[in-house]
């Protein structure tokens, strides 16, 4: 599973750009499984079990990862941008990008610093006070390799951080991807459909027709939410804690979670030994915003890994969190379809 969040991380996807993640996962379940793609891109496949169960099950990850666009070629070359996805300008000052199909290297810039007044220097950066330098003359040497609408990734390499730690772009949310493609490849107990979709970092786009054409009862969300777990936060400001475990929300800014099935997550990875922990705060958001209000409306759980330097490109998680995870959904997906 770790060499599968590899190969899924080091594939850029953009939201709107998933194509060569889709692709990449179809190559790995088209063997395994019922598959089609919708008209948005997501993914929608479909797994027999041994039995089939009264109501029906979905679990979903999302393949889109943050990242950004071309919005204008400035006279000196230099390449105006905007975000896809929620990411903090701070993070991005000297990062290192990829841009359009050519994949062209640029550098995130600003402006020098003795050039910013004082004011401009004790506040956040804007993302329209930043550009990207592919080390091009002028206008009509970057309009060689670059056009408006370019998609823009993070360049990063997915680095083993010690000994029980990754680094890489894209954990959110290429873990809860791998997980769903290790799933399908073990014999089920029950049929389910695996969801992976588009778009969910610019406002849950994929999850709002892909749960409209599964019409589930019962919704299992995979994701990656932050961990401020790091010297100087404490109590609820940690929110969760990197090697603590699979994160089960009881509430974020987009979903109430069934606390049925809250209950049920905790009961299950005590029975089964694993650590198990839940979001300290109530913030954020996933694709369970969009699946618990579709159709008849669908009893939903988001099972999550802790995640440092989250929407960055310098992720971080540990593989154990993974691990535990998968093995927290897999048996949370047996007892779900046995209520």
């Amino acid at each position: 599973m770790k060499e599968l969040l590899r190969e899924l991380c080091l594939t850029d996807g953009i939201s709107g750009d998933e194509s060569a993640v889709r692709e990449l996962i179809i190559s790995k379940i088209k063997d395994v499984c019922d598959y089609r793609t919708d008209n948005l891109g997501s993914l929608i496949c479909f797994k027999k079990g041994k039995k089939t169960p009264e109501k029906k099950l979905m679990i979903c990850a999302h393949m889109d990862e943050v990242g950004f666009i071309v919005t204008y070629i400035r006279s000196d070359g230099t390449l105006s941008f905007d975000t896809v996805g929620g990411i903090a300008p701070a993070v991005i000052i000297g990062r290192q990008v990829r841009i359009g199909k050519k994949r062209i290297s640029g550098v995130v810039g600003s402006t020098a610093v003795h050039n910013l007044s004082r004011e401009q220097r004790e506040k956040a950066p804007s993302v329209d006070s930043l550009y990207i330098d592919i080390g091009a003359e002028d206008k009509a040497e970057a309009e060689k390799y670059v056009s408006l609408g370019d998609c823009i990734y993070y360049d990063s390499e997915f680095v083993d951080l010690g000994d029980r730690r990754i680094k890489a772009k894209a954990i959110d949310d290429r873990a809860g991807c791998a997980m769903m493609i290790e799933m399908l490849h073990e014999e089920l107990e029950y049929d389910t459909y695996f969801v992976f979709n588009v778009q969910e970092e610019i406002g849950l786009r994929g999850s709002t027709a892909s749960a409209f054409a599964v019409a589930p009862d019962y919704a299992i969300v995979l994701e990656s939410t932050t961990a401020a777990d790091i010297d100087g936060a404490s109590g609820a400001k940690r929110v969760c804690e990197v090697g603590g475990g699979p994160v089960v929300s009881f509430m974020d800014r987009s979903t109430m979670y069934d606390k049925e099935l809250y209950r049920l997550a905790f009961d299950t990875a005590k029975e089964l030994g694993i650590p198990c922990q839940t979001k300290t705060m109530v913030a954020g958001g996933n694709d369970a915003g969009a699946i618990h209000k579709s159709g008849k409306g669908v009893r939903t759980i988001a099972v999550s890994l802790p995640c440092r330097y989250l929407h960055s490109p310098s992720s971080v998680i540990e593989f154990a969190d993974m691990e535990n995870s998968y093995t927290l959904v897999k048996n949370l997906a047996k007892r779900i379809a046995e209520l």
